[in-house]
């Protein structure tokens, strides 16, 4: 049911490159839900598929949706009004076979927010299940808390290729989970981490966040290997982290790990296809591991390692926005001209 006197801005894509601001009913609280007041919003890579296809892999625009699943809120009602906390935007089902075995992020009846026919945070209040909310110290501002679920991706990442103190990995794609799985290996006391992308700024960015090998790749140059692509493939590393989408990237990955070591796929490839060369991967008998967004326990351990100081969320941000601007937010995310895009809703 609708509650007539709340009511929210909220922005939903209505097809390709169609994002509408309008006003609209608050959805009351169910059981076990509160309102919340959103602060904050990252957009990602995800949301950028939703936005340039309409859609991501097999999952397709049916009516206009709000995105959004990179969330910071304040709690707006109930015992805990006033609360700032991180959302996890899994709302996963507890009954299925996976959500028994502990696997909550592979549910078979998952609702997600920003996904599917569940709307996401490109609103100004929205409701959510309680449990899924984390507090969050002072220490961590409105606009880190949306970067708090990246983090416990890259943390799941690395959870499925694990890199020992000392060992050797490879970042392949240098976006804000690619520098947070940089920033995660250096704070695990990697000897080398490689890091490459296409954009000089996030090579940068990569350097400063703790690589200690850092390329630009172009991947459009076909079949032939730039000196820097060729540089970056020669570096053995034990485990390999794709995190651009792209053949290219991929294909990085698999030159560059040692036989028996680890491939770790955490980007959306355009189109739902990943190629490789499978010659390459068979003669080194690599398992290629698929990321699935992040375990239910990744929230609190990613707040707990930002307050302690081993991640710096602050330096990721490069654009904020208000609702009111969400196409140009979208525009930059489209650009890849910075790092993160944050949208804040009841900022206005």
């Amino acid at each position: 049911m609708t509650t007539p006197m709340a009511v929210a801005e909220a922005a939903r894509i209505h097809g390709r490159r169609d994002v509408r601001v309008g006003r609209e009913p608050v959805v009351a609280p169910g059981p076990g839900e509160v309102l919340l007041r959103v602060t904050g919003v990252g957009l990602c890579g995800s949301d950028l598929h939703w936005f340039e296809e309409a859609g991501i892999g097999d999952a397709v625009l049916s009516r206009p949706l709000i995105l959004g699943h990179e969330i910071g809120a304040v709690i707006a009602d109930g015992p805990r009004a006033g609360q700032r906390v991180a959302v996890d935007p899994a709302n996963n089902c507890g009954h299925c076979e996976p959500c028994i075995e502990g696997r909550e992020n592979l549910c078979l009846a998952m609702r997600f927010a920003g996904h599917g026919a569940t709307d996401g945070a490109l609103r100004t209040l929205m409701a959510w299940p309680e449990r899924l909310l984390s507090p969050l110290p002072d220490t961590i501002g409105d606009d880190e808390a949306p970067l708090l679920e990246p983090l416990g991706v890259a943390l799941h990442a690395l959870d499925l290729g694990p890199v020992p103190p000392g060992g050797r990995a490879g970042v392949y794609g240098a976006g804000p989970i690619g520098l947070l799985l940089v920033q995660l290996l250096r704070a695990r006391r990697v000897s080398t981490i490689v890091a490459t992308d296409k954009l000089s700024h996030r090579v940068a960015a990569a350097k400063s966040m703790g690589a200690t090998d850092a390329f630009l790749v172009d991947d459009d140059a076909g079949p032939e290997l730039t000196p820097q692509r060729l540089m970056a493939r020669q570096i053995p590393v034990d485990v390999a982290f794709e995190v651009s989408g792209s053949d290219a990237a991929l294909s990085d990955a698999i030159s560059a790990v040692r036989p028996g070591g680890r491939v770790v796929l955490v980007g959306i490839p355009a189109g739902d296809r990943t190629s490789f060369e499978a010659a390459v991967a068979r003669r080194k008998e690599l398992p290629l591991l698929e990321c699935r967004r992040m375990a239910a326990s990744d929230l609190p351990r990613a707040i707990e390692m930002v307050a302690a100081g081993s991640i710096d969320l602050r330096s990721l941000i490069t654009d904020r926005f208000p609702l009111a601007r969400v196409s140009e937010a979208f525009a930059a995310l489209a650009d890849r001209r910075g790092l993160k895009v944050i949208v804040k809703p009841a900022a206005e």
